[in-house]
């Protein structure tokens, strides 16, 4: 069971980088990788714009940038498209994001954030626009994700809007269930119901 999901007040990291791809996010090479290790793959996210050719920290990078911190990324438009590849959501979740904030996310990278606990949420460019004007003048601005209530708020400006969430998946992130622990939770329905139809 994972960690859940309600109401999540944090920092942000802000990445105002338009069209990130999920080699961006995490390089192919690091896909050789046959198990989910998250940390692995955390300590690579976005490998290429965080560490120079002799692996040093690139100092450059918002992610070697101590002024930034917190749970919650904030992410440029058409955050990522390219491959398919589930790894891209594990860097995500290993490096400590729960939340990702965007104008726009490629579908398969936003269904994998989800099977991986991490929220993406899908906000209006002028939203986005003003959280990164707001994590930029104050790095410890405080951004609330209100996942019952599918809310954003900058509570700095005071400002929030809605977001969408799919039923099933509001449920397995409240609850801490990815799809097998939602299965096994039903496993009295699912027993009931096969019994009943042995009868017929």
């Amino acid at each position: 069971m994972k960690q859940k999901f309600n109401i999540i007040s944090s920092t942000c990291v802000p990445l105002p980088l338009e069209n990130v791809d999920t080699d961006q996010i995490i390089p192919a090479r690091f896909l050789k990788a046959t198990t989910r290790d998250e940390r692995f793959f955390g300590d690579n996210l976005f490998h290429d714009w965080r560490y120079r050719s002799d692996d040093t920290p690139n100092p450059d990078f918002v992610l070697n940038n101590p002024t930034y911190s917190g749970e919650i990324l904030v992410a440029g438009k058409n955050f990522g498209s390219g491959s398919s590849r589930e790894h891209a959501a594990w860097a995500i979740a290993g490096y400590g994001f729960r939340v990702v904030v965007s104008s726009f996310f490629a579908d398969i990278h936003k269904n994998n954030e989800l099977n991986n606990f991490v929220l993406p949420v899908v906000v209006s460019e002028d939203f986005l626009k003003e959280l990164f004007e707001t994590i930029y003048a104050d790095p410890q601005a405080i951004v609330e994700v209100n996942v019952p209530e599918q809310t954003i708020t900058n509570k700095t400006t005071g400002h929030s809007e809605y977001f969408e969430l799919n039923a099933y998946k509001k449920h397995c992130l409240m609850n801490g269930l990815d799809d097998i622990d939602f299965l096994i939770s039903q496993k009295d329905k699912i027993e009931e119901w096969e019994n009943k139809a042995a009868f017929k």
